[in-house]
């Protein structure tokens, strides 16, 4: 499968196993999201049918090893996130949340036995989890987060709120980190617990074909074996960010793409002036240039995958890939909108749909201006947070 976009060939950077990987997401992609997804998105509805197809093609928790996860590469994972954001930010998002960091949060932090009950339930599909770090008033900075937890005998009660948490609505169990004595703790919470309540946000002009909602904690009452043993302190949370952010540095650029393609073959088809839209300068400037940023962002993407691989790979450099990538994606989205001039700003085409999607990817797991200052530090050696 070639890609309209690739001036480098890309593809010979690839092994047969990644591009076979890719190519199998791809043909999902394609048969059952793209036409569909104009109809979800208008109606605000993630489709949850989908979760066992996502489940059969290995994609949850997918870079996870043991436990019925797959055992994939950080490089097929970023080709598979690419692949489903080019459907949609919303499906790349389900796979993020449900495997970048609810699966993640308790691969990396959990006891063997909080590992043996949920890992191989949220493989297969048949558990959705989310993720409860954001606050109505803690987004950028969870330092500050109000959410606590206190002990109760052998139990733990939390009481809080949480806000912009996916998939909370229909997840079966919450990853909630909460200030408690001695540091933030994260704690495995079913949504069944008597105190949880989640509530989906609606009326949203991003991110329409997916789930984001408010989480209220009124002592809501666990086990002590529900707290995550193996972390203490806002890097538990922050490893798991970093799992998400470097999807989002694939996903980003899938959706940047697939925006580019609908603006090429509209470009050859539409006649104006006598003759195609492709065949003026102006036209050909602006393909010309949104291609080269994909080329540059899937290489970018790539080498972070390598380096993530061989276990080389920096916090900073994620905050490189998430930075420039969705920096750029936004722009080829709104590039390519107006090649399709006043047809574009329907949901008959993709652009301007990624375009409002991707407003929130370069919001969430840390936005612009956050991932810029971590970058600073990197170069100036002071932090510049406050």
């Amino acid at each position: 499968m070639s890609d309209l976009s690739d001036l480098i060939d890309f593809d010979s950077l690839l092994s047969a196993d990644e591009r076979a990987l890719r190519d199998s997401v791809r043909s999902f992609v394609d048969g059952e999201i793209k036409p569909n997804i104009a109809g979800w998105y208008e109606e605000a509805v993630f489709p949850l049918e989908i979760v066992p197809e996502l489940a059969k093609l290995g994609l949850l928790g997918m870079h996870l090893k043991g436990y019925g996860c797959a055992g994939r590469s950080a490089v097929e994972y970023g080709l598979a996130a690419a692949e489903l954001e080019a459907g949609d930010s919303g499906l790349r998002t389900f796979v993020s949340v449900q495997g970048s960091l609810a699966m993640s949060a308790i691969f990396k932090h959990g006891s063997d036995e909080q590992k043996a009950e949920w890992l191989p339930t949220m493989a297969r599909g048949e558990a959705i989890g989310c993720f409860g770090l954001t606050e109505p008033t803690a987004g950028s900075d969870p330092g500050n987060m109000a959410t606590f937890a206190r002990r109760a005998g052998s139990d733990w009660v939390l009481n809080g709120s949480k806000r912009w948490i996916g998939l909370a609505s229909v997840a079966e169990v919450a990853i909630i980190w909460a200030q408690a004595d001695g540091g933030v703790r994260g704690f495995i919470v079913p949504t069944d617990t008597p105190g949880f309540t989640a509530t989906p946000i609606d009326s949203k002009l991003s991110m329409r074909a997916s789930i984001q909602c408010d989480i209220e904690l009124s002592e809501v009452r666990v086990p002590g074996n529900a707290v995550l043993p193996n972390v203490v302190g806002l890097k538990g949370p922050l490893s798991c960010l970093n799992e998400a952010r470097y999807g989002i540095i694939w996903g980003a650029m899938g959706a940047a793409r697939d925006a580019f393609e609908a603006a090429l073959d509209y470009s050859k088809e539409r006649l104006q002036f006598g003759k195609p839209l492709a065949g003026y300068q102006l036209t050909q400037q602006k393909l010309v240039d949104m291609a080269l940023e994909i080329n540059k962002g899937f290489l970018l993407a790539l080498h972070l995958g390598r380096r993530k691989d061989a276990g080389t790979l920096q916090a900073d450099q994620i905050s490189v890939g998430k930075l420039n990538n969705c920096r750029e994606a936004i722009k080829i989205a709104r590039e390519a909108r107006t090649i399709l001039g006043g047809n574009g700003i329907t949901l008959d085409y993709s652009p301007l749909r990624h375009a409002n999607n991707l407003e929130s990817v370069r919001t969430y797991e840390g936005t612009d201006e956050v991932h810029t200052l971590i970058l600073g530090k990197k170069l100036t050696g002071v932090a510049a947070f406050r």
